[in-house]
């Protein structure tokens, strides 16, 4: 199996179809995506030839919503040029052009056998063939099949939105060879930058066993205890290490009929589950989904907004919509316990709450917990496979078996024990031998099936900041970051403050390990921990500043961020920065100021300081400009005002790139500059860029000078916003603001068009900064900031 997989072929465009497609495509594949031809043509459109357009109909409509699709599904719509569409009936022999095909098409047995049965006289010899199947047996999608065709035949079971969760679940059959199964896996993780999750043959296979287990009986419970909806998401959310969007929330996303498809099919075909009745749908879910009452599709599931903006819940009991309420008591509780960031302690005091919180938490949490205990050895013979699943798969912070660690085990398997909760035998027998974890600090894990701990090695290609880090403390450190030696000669500097915002401290951290590198190492990554790389400036502080005119000390700060990411982009060494999720303001500075750049795929970046009322003030304007400048060969006769015009664009307006591709695209990410399609590899990865430019002959850029437009370049691009203004698409100060960029970026009012230095550019950035914090409508617009988006408060 050393083939690569150039060429795939998905069949069934619907939604699970259209996001693998999608998917395919953001990794460079060419895919070839089919469906039925619509069944209700006219006669005039039933001749293939020349009515492909009609014929293609099905495959055309899940490529454009793939296309539409929010979040979106391509890292970029020009990548949906990978992929071209066909029908069943007329381009099915093209699958011999194909190195993967994978079916996506109606859950029915007969469907995909009569579609196997095609695909084996007509895929080449080399090819893999896979099921995107969520429950059906690979024995009973295989039954007529040739043992050649078995051997290449798996479940390649994606969750969705495809892009965006890492989840994959792979299961083989009797006769799959392991050597298609290990091509597959690595080609997942490595090409795809999926996280592998093997299950065995079983219904609905890891994730969603575990999963909707987990959310019919928290449906359950609440019935029993008499809870509401509200009081549910309140405990199942955050406190619980769960997503925001809790229990209820996230089936009205998923879609009622889906969820009930889902669970109806567990309970059809788990007849020997000892928790079967926990998989039967409840009357009042019945009847939504009869009534079309379906969640966020049909606009009101479990919760609905009201066209004053309120929201409304379902109510079991009177199957009838009423004001959102919820018991004081859990809410107020729920609310103190969310604001622990450690999610072992979260989880810890919810289950300890002495109220409904803690009573519901318990019932539910220990029924999953002792389920997922009982389903090893017949979905998985591994915790971390559960673990993992429910993690990649359901965005779960800790699997079921973390969070038995979590609660402390011993302890926890002794109240499960004393309450009649059913444990298997592995279990006790487990505490029995002294154990105290399922995953021991040593790195051992406690293996269910043989009974005893063994030792896993770690792939080192996701080697965390804590492993990589030698030596018990940082060569260099204060409280607003800390710089290690993470080997090889590499310098790791990451912030530890507030959603990695930046402050005087990082902003001083920055120029020290830049000059330690230069000294003592080899080259800095620039490396973070936490949800996002960073967000931007601490706005806190520019607010207390700008409430007391304190001028020149927001002049002091905005020179020496200026100055730090400088200090990056001019250090001998090479600094390579690594960002991921929101990567804002000036995280994306810091970007500018890297050598290089390792971006996860799922990075979101953009210069936004516009929407608080201020313009990039470290050095954002001026390597933006220099960037797009560097793309032009010497000599080349080009408007300059054209370049300059773009860049206003984007910072302007406060364009967002929605991935690392996009940034590239928009010009935030050099096109040379790596991606990392799984978040945890950016960190090593980043390293691996640092050493090779290292040992490749790294030389610091020269700074440049470039003849900017002057206030003719000003004058024009201000008649641009007048005409927003005018058309009610901006404020006077927006207008004021987008006029301060303008004149940054054509070099200042200095009449005509001039040569503009680095530093010229940079006091002019740094001089309309500190006049935009004294303009109170920035100042009023900080503050909302502050006050209504938690990430940037201090």
């Amino acid at each position: 199996m050393n083939k690569p997989i150039r060429r795939a072929c998905v069949i069934g465009a619907g939604v699970m179809g259209q996001g693998i497609a999608a998917h395919f495509a953001n990794a460079g594949i060419e895919v070839l995506l089919l469906d039925i031809v619509p069944p209700d043509l006219k006669d005039a459109d039933k001749a293939p030839m020349p009515n492909a357009r009609a014929r293609n109909a099905f495959a055309a409509g899940g490529l454009d919503k793939a296309l539409k699709a929010r979040p979106a599904a391509f890292f970029h719509k020009q990548n949906a040029r990978l992929v071209t569409v066909g029908n069943t009936d007329d381009d099915l022999a093209k699958v011999a052009t194909c190195d993967l095909v994978i079916e996506a098409v109606l859950e029915r047995i007969d469907v995909k056998q009569a579609l196997l049965e095609k695909l084996e006289k007509l895929v080449p010899a080399h090819a893999i063939v896979a099921s995107n199947t969520s429950g059906l047996r690979i024995v009973d999608m295989l039954k007529g099949r040739s043992d050649a065709f078995k051997k290449r035949f798996l479940v390649m079971h994606f969750f969705n939105p495809v892009r965006y969760m890492k989840l994959l679940e792979i299961v083989w059959g009797p006769d799959t060879d392991p050597g298609v199964v290990s091509f597959v896996k690595k080609f997942g993780e490595d090409v795809l930058g999926k996280g592998v999750v093997f299950g065995k043959d079983t219904p609905n296979f890891v994730g969603n066993r575990i999963g909707v287990h987990a959310m019919m009986s928290t449906i359950h419970q609440m019935l029993e205890d008499g809870l509401t909806p509200e009081d549910v998401d309140n405990i199942t959310g955050t406190p619980m290490g769960h997503p925001k969007s809790a229990s209820f929330r996230t089936a009205d996303l998923v879609g009622l009929d889906t969820f009930a498809h889902v669970a109806d099919n567990c309970f059809k075909a788990l007849e020997n589950d000892e928790d079967r009745k926990m998989f039967e749908i409840p009357a009042f879910i019945r009847t939504m989904v009869e009534k079309k009452i379906l969640g966020n599709k049909t606009k009101g599931g479990f919760y609905k907004k009201g066209a004053d903006k309120s929201i409304s819940t379902f109510d079991p009991k009177t199957l009838d919509y009423r004001p959102k309420g919820g018991d004081d008591a859990i809410k107020n509780a729920t609310k103190a316990i969310a604001k622990e960031e450690d999610v072992k302690k979260r989880v810890k005091k919810l289950v300890a709450d002495e109220g409904k919180a803690g009573a519901f938490a318990w019932k539910t949490i220990s029924k999953s917990l002792a389920y997922s205990a009982r389903r090893i050895g017949e979905i998985t013979d591994d915790i971390t496979a559960i673990d993992d699943a429910m993690k990649w798969g359901y965005n779960w912070e800790l699997g079921p078996f973390e969070t038995w660690d979590a609660l402390g085990f011993v302890e926890t398997t002794d109240r499960m024990v004393k309450e009649g909760v059913k444990l298997p035998e592995s279990v006790l027998k487990m505490k029995a031998s002294g154990a105290t974890a399922f995953y021991r600090e040593d790195g051992a894990i406690f293996d269910l099936v043989k009974g005893a701990y063994s030792k896993r090695e770690a792939d080192p290609r996701y080697a965390t900041l804590p492993v990589l880090r030698k030596g018990t403390s940082p060569v260099l450190k204060n409280d607003g970051a800390e710089a290690w030696d993470l080997g090889d000669g590499i310098l790791g500097l990451t912030f530890k403050t507030k959603a990695n915002s930046i402050d005087p401290d990082v902003i001083s951290m920055i120029g020290q390990a830049v000059e330690k590198a230069e000294t003592d190492f080899r080259g800095l990554v620039v490396a973070n921990e936490g949800e996002h790389f960073c967000v931007g400036a601490n706005l806190f502080l520019v607010v207390m500043a700008a409430g007391s005119q304190q001028w020149e000390d927001i002049r002091k700060m905005v020179k020496g961020y200026q100055g730090a990411v400088q200090r990056m982009k001019y250090s001998t060494v090479p600094v390579v920065v690594a960002p991921y999720g929101m990567t804002l303001g000036g995280g994306l500075e810091l970007c500018f100021g890297g050598s290089a750049v390792q971006a996860a795929a799922e990075t979101y970046s953009g210069l936004v300081e516009v929407g608080v009322g201020l313009l990039p003030g470290g050095a954002g304007n001026l390597n933006m400009l220099w960037r797009a400048m560097d793309g032009v060969p010497e000599g080349a006769q080009l408007n300059t005002l054209e370049i300059v015009t773009n860049t206003f664009k984007n910072i302007a307006l406060a364009k967002i790139a929605t991935s690392a591709e996009e940034a590239k695209q928009l010009g935030f990410f050099r096109k040379t500059d790596g991606v990392s399609f799984d978040k945890a590899r950016v960190l090593v990865d980043a390293k691996k860029r640092t050493i090779g430019l290292a040992e490749s002959g790294y030389h610091a850029p020269t700074p440049k000078a470039y003849v900017l437009p002057g206030e003719s370049g000003i004058a024009t691009l201000k008649m641009m916003v007048d005409t927003l203004v005018a058309g009610g698409f901006a404020s006077e100060h927006d207008a004021k603001i987008a006029g301060k960029v303008a004149e940054v970026l054509c070099g200042g009012i200095s009449g005509a068009s001039h040569e503009c230095t680095e530093q010229e550019l940079l006091d002019i950035e740094a001089e309309a900064f500190v006049s935009l914090c004294g303009e109170p409508k920035s100042q009023e617009r900080m503050q909302f900031m502050l006050m209504n988006n938690k990430p940037l408060r201090n």
